[in-house]
């Protein structure tokens, strides 16, 4: 067998083919060898080409990106709703009441801080300390207030005087009545008298307008009291009257008004005036019966008119009321506290008191000299109390106030910065006892506003002590 094997080996590099079902043989040189009948034959398949391998694209190589950050680990997960994020869920109860309680708890401890160290600071020594608006202040408390019209502070006016200051043409007009004589330090003017007709008589005519001054003084007061319809002033004692005697308190003593129910006009009769027709002179003198005059506030309630409430003026006293004769009041003029101004009725004074008023015309008559010396003279006659007859009235104004609780504790305010309180380079205090012991005594108070000027000084009446062991609370009121 191995020998068939190798034979068909070196049959095959020869070229020599085995046939169909046989074995190859060479042939002879000069037989025909038959040739048996051949089976059709298949072509034998050429081997495939070798495919290229398939084409795969190469992409361009990106540069090298930079080394991101680590990123944190994903917090939990939060479900989605179908437009945002869910809500998370809100804290309890508990919690919101642990967070109250934490917070009131810092605010009570950042309270306590701040009183320590209000307290260090009262201790260390102060030179201003602010006002509490709403514990401290207590403003546009409002009240009236009445007190005596006269300078002198006395409830009465006894003694009058006249200047000599007046010129003539002003005296034609009116005289100031003073407390005391004019070289007085004291002396001022408490009230004015003036005279006055509507047909000018009385007086003569002066100025270059040619008038009366006793026809300027009744249209003066004329235009300031009545109502513009009103020609005449009118009373219930003699009806319409062309003849007035006008009082004008002075403005600054005044303050706002007349305190009705508290003025007494005390008029003594006139004793000589019979026959004297210039009122200047010192002869005519009052020394007769004295009456008084008061407003009937205390019975009837005041008229309104253009110049606020008018009274009627009747006989009698502050103690004693109105007095009546048959029931009736005894009318003398009108009272108008709102101005400050009493009009006499001049028919009422000529014919109670003999005044006998002047009323010639083109005459001098200075008619309003009788009426100072009628208040001055009664100061010579005594009333029922004993005591000297004087000219009673009273002022009202209504005062609003503002009232500052000034509270100094006791470690307060116990040095002075004044230079007197140290001694040498250093400042030491001066008072060896003060040393542990300070002491100060305080005598003004500064109020100073927000940039620390001093715009009010309220003085204390004596000085306070002030020490550790002294606290002080100081009122100060401030009226506008």
């Amino acid at each position: 067998m191995k020998t068939l094997v190798n034979q068909l080996k070196r049959q095959y590099r020869q070229g020599i083919f085995p046939g169909f079902r046989g074995t190859a043989q060479p042939v002879p040189q000069g037989r025909t060898i038959p040739q048996a009948p051949q089976a059709p034959s298949r072509p034998i398949p050429s081997p495939a080409p070798p495919q290229p391998p398939p084409y795969i694209p190469q992409m361009p190589q990106l540069p090298q990106m930079p080394q991101l950050p680590q990123m944190p680990a994903p917090g939990p997960y939060i479900p989605q709703g179908p437009v945002g994020p869910m809500p998370a869920p809100g804290p309890t109860q508990q919690q919101m009441n642990d967070q109250i309680q934490q917070a009131a708890l810092l605010l009570a401890q950042q309270m306590a801080r701040d009183a320590a160290a209000a307290a260090n600071l009262g201790r260390a020594g102060r030179t201003y300390t602010p006002f509490d608006m709403v514990n401290d202040v207590i403003s546009k408390q409002t009240e009236i207030v009445s007190a005596t019209i006269w300078s002198t502070g006395t409830a009465g006016l006894s003694t009058m005087f006249t200047s000599s200051a007046q010129t003539n043409d002003q005296r034609r007009y009116y005289v100031d009545i003073l407390n005391a004589a004019p070289s007085d330090s004291t002396s001022q003017t408490q009230f004015s008298i003036a005279y006055g007709h509507a047909l000018g008589s009385g007086s003569q005519s002066v100025g270059q307008l040619n008038d009366s001054p006793s026809r300027a003084i009744y249209a003066q007061y004329r235009q300031l009291l009545l109502s513009p319809e009103d020609t005449r002033f009118t009373t219930d004692g003699s009806g319409s009257t062309d003849s007035i005697y006008a009082i004008n308190f002075k403005r600054s003593l005044l303050k706002e008004r007349l305190d009705p129910g508290n003025f007494e006009l005390p008029l003594a009769a006139m004793t000589n005036a019979t026959n004297i027709s210039n009122k200047t002179g010192s002869l005519l003198s009052a020394s007769g019966s004295v009456i008084t005059l008061i407003d009937d506030s205390s019975i009837l309630s005041a008229r309104i008119g253009e110049s606020g409430r008018v009274y009627n003026i009747v006989s009698g006293s502050i103690n004693n009321g109105v007095y009546k004769v048959n029931g009736t009041p005894v009318y003398y003029g009108l009272a108008y506290p709102d101005y400050g101004t009493l009009i006499l009725d001049g028919k009422m004074l000529d014919s109670k008191l003999n005044f006998r008023t002047n009323t010639a015309s083109s005459s001098e008559g200075n008619n309003h000299f009788s009426l100072y010396h009628s208040i001055s003279g009664s100061n010579s006659q005594i009333n029922a109390a004993a005591d000297a007859y004087s000219f009673i009235a009273r002022n009202t104004e209504k005062i609003t106030s503002t009232h500052y609780f000034v509270r100094i504790k006791n470690a307060e305010y116990n040095f002075s910065n004044n230079p007197s309180y140290v001694t040498g380079s250093v400042g030491q205090i001066k008072e060896v006892s003060f040393v542990n012991d300070p002491k100060t005594y305080i005598t003004t108070i500064g109020m100073y506003n927000n940039r620390l000027e001093l715009l009010a000084v309220a003085k204390l009446s004596k000085p306070l002590l002030k020490s550790f062991q002294r606290e002080a609370l100081i009122r100060v009121k401030l009226d506008f």
